[in-house]
């Protein structure tokens, strides 16, 4: 959440309601710049699995990769706004009296069904990728959503539970809750087993390359923002990885080095509320997409997080640029404007098909390429959803739905990426 929110500085965010409906961007301000961080140094591996498709999503997984190739799917910022909070706290209260258990049980929130949703389409990819755009909070709370989040750990298992292998975790609300905040969070995803990338307890393990198994090959995830609404501490400059294109560059060819045969890089960054990629966007993906040539680029896929709204998907330099995915699991959307705005509960999901190259040394093809469009529905209850072309939606929810359907497609189809062949999901 960026600079449009610091110009709407001290405005209340209304709260309106809403089939599908939005919340505010948050102030603050920029952190200062990061220092040139050193190479990446250590791996820690980790398996991206799945044995099969759980049961959930409507959207089934592709005709498949072959046998050596491998599928990954991409989603957008998870923000828990307070009334997501309060969802997973009624959620969890309904598990318990489920369950059978009384009053002594353990009192923790349930995010689980707010992601059923999609838990069909994430489980059947090799590999899961989210973005935990805040901190968290310790187990018993407290919590709180806009303007400074801390948010609660168990989001940490519903994610693992829905099929995630790994999340990025560098956002402008990294710093929230300062070191102690990141800690949690990271500890909280260990726990869970969900791997993760962008931000660090300790310089060593800021030095770590994130790498991820996805069936048959090694996949490196790295993560960067454009910058952070508290101030990153003077003495832990390795807290948040901020974005420096020679860092990152720096980094890809690190984990290159470290046994990555293919590069994924997470960027927060964009302009809010802005549905068109802006300058310094464009500037960035030209410059990561056309480094160490075609045969083998350092970095293999870019994924886009934090504007809100769905961006467009665009292959530049022969690699995919997907700019925005925007907000999958948010509350209420305010705009600059103080108006409520549908976009920012508007997303899509990315799920790309990669095959082996031809020859030792060339670079891992991009040999199917899809997204998904998906609204967090306000219900009653608040449950992310996905909206695949067959979706039947309730009595008085379909022309929302089908606008939010329409809205998303034309913003990732809008710099032409269905003639590089990008398609929507059947």
């Amino acid at each position: 959440m960026k600079d449009t929110a610091k110009r709407a500085a001290g405005r209340r965010c209304a709260v309106t309601a809403g089939v599908v409906a939005a919340l505010a961007g948050v102030t603050g301000c920029p952190g200062p710049d990061h220092p040139a961080g050193p190479l990446l140094e250590r791996a820690a591996e980790g398996s991206g699995r799945h044995t099969g498709p759980r049961p959930g999503a409507r959207t089934a997984p592709p005709p498949g990769p072959t046998r050596t190739g491998f599928t990954l799917v991409a989603s957008g910022d998870v923000l828990p706004h307070d009334e997501i909070i309060r969802q997973a706290q009624q959620d969890g209260a309904r598990s318990r009296r489920q369950g059978g258990r009384g009053e002594g049980a353990r009192k923790e929130p349930d995010f689980g069904p707010m992601f059923a949703g999609v838990k069909g389409t994430v489980s059947a990819a090799d590999l899961a990728i989210c973005h935990m755009e805040t901190v968290y909070g310790k187990e018993e709370g407290p919590f709180r959503g806009y303007p400074s989040f801390v948010s609660p750990p168990q989001v940490a298992r519903a994610l693992k539970e829905t099929g995630y292998d790994s999340c990025s975790t560098a956002s402008n609300h990294t710093t929230d809750a300062g070191s102690a905040g990141v800690a949690r969070t990271l500890a909280a995803m260990d726990k869970a087993g969900l791997r993760h990338a962008g931000s660090a307890r300790s310089e060593a393990e800021a030095r770590q390359v994130t790498l991820l198994r996805a069936g048959p090959a090694r996949v490196a995830q790295l993560a960067y923002t454009y910058a952070t609404n508290a101030p990153v501490p003077k003495e832990r400059p390795w807290m948040v990885s901020l974005t420096d294109p020679a860092r990152i560059l720096s980094d890809a060819r690190a984990a290159r080095a470290a046994g990555a045969d293919v590069v994924v890089v997470s960027m927060h960054w964009g302009t809010e509320w802005q549905s068109e990629p802006d300058e310094e966007q464009l500037s960035l993906a030209r410059q990561l997409t056309r480094a160490g040539g075609r045969r083998r680029p350092d970095v293999d896929l870019v994924l886009g997080t934090h504007n809100h709204v769905p961006q467009a998907y665009e292959k530049v330099n022969g690699t995919w640029v997907v700019y925005g995915m925007g907000d999958q699991l948010a509350g209420r959307m305010i705009n600059p404007q103080g108006e409520p705005d549908l976009r920012g509960n508007e997303s899509s999901i990315a799920r790309f098909t990669f095959a082996p190259p031809a020859r030792a040394g060339s670079r891992w093809r991009v040999v199917k390429a899809e997204f998904i469009p998906q609204v967090t529905d306000h219900g009653p209850p608040w449950r992310v959803l996905e909206l695949p072309p067959s979706l039947r939606a309730r009595p008085g929810g379909r022309a929302v739905l089908g606008r939010a359907r329409k809205e998303i497609t034309e913003a990732v189809l809008s710099r032409g990426a269905a003639e590089d062949g990008l398609t929507p999901a059947r």
